[in-house]
């Protein structure tokens, strides 16, 4: 059932509808810090391993062209929003407005940060797609479970690697940066775990539905082709 095609369908968009709320969403909790049995994370981890869960889906189920594509996207879209609220947070509150201190508390990222956090999701979500694609190819489309668990060690692994020193190194000691990088891609690989038979019956439901199971053959993964799909 392989099918390739350069539109986009409904549940494309529906997923890549998904996929930007779920970028802006977590950026937005990450300026929140939680724990979680003892542990300290950032609000994030709520919702943004779920960008990767629709990464793997959409690599699977329409190939590297199209998540390359949704990548962008989601790119495009959150540095939309970071750019607004930096702007809006820039522009002096109205003489009734009391708010200042909680505003730039959610919209007021550091550009260091900012820089940091883009960088990362690029190679993070990039490394994801590939990891997908090539071993969608090397197994036959076999092991789905394996491929989608493997893809987002490397892609969480790359994404912590770079996000942690470029954002937090000097604030955080360097000590600690192993151990919150760690925490990182096991909790968010975990959350792939539990949540996999969920993102399995998705991936049969939508290959079934569109006709489409993709296998990256021939193609270019040359991150930058945006539209060739």
């Amino acid at each position: 059932m392989e099918k390739s095609s350069s539109k986009v369908s409904v549940l494309f968009m529906l997923f890549s509808t998904l996929f930007c709320v779920c970028l802006i969403t977590a950026n937005v909790l990450e300026t929140k810090q939680i724990s979680v049995g003892g542990v300290s994370l950032t609000g994030g981890l709520l919702v943004f391993p779920i960008s990767y869960i629709i990464n793997d889906c959409v690599c699977e189920v329409w190939g590297y062209g199209k998540a390359r594509l949704l990548i962008w996207l989601g790119f495009a879209m959150n540095f939309f929003f970071v750019l607004m609220g930096a702007l809006c947070d820039a522009i002096p509150g109205a003489p009734f407005w009391n708010n200042d201190a909680g505003f730039h508390a959610i919209f007021g990222l550091a550009p260091r940060i900012c820089a940091a956090s883009f960088v990362a999701f690029l190679a993070g979500s990039f490394v994801n797609a590939y990891v997908m694609s090539r071993m969608k190819i090397s197994s036959g489309g076999k092991n789905f479970f394996a491929r989608a668990i493997l893809s987002t060690v490397w892609g969480e692994s790359v994404d912590s690697l770079i996000f942690f020193p470029l954002a937090l190194l000097g604030p955080v000691p360097a000590r600690e940066l192993p151990a919150l990088m760690v925490w990182q891609v096991v909790l968010k690989t975990v959350y792939e775990i539990i949540v996999f038979p969920i993102t399995n019956r998705v991936v049969k439901h939508v290959k079934r539905h569109e006709g489409e199971d993709v296998y990256d053959n021939g193609i270019s993964y040359n991150v930058f082709k945006l539209f060739s799909l």
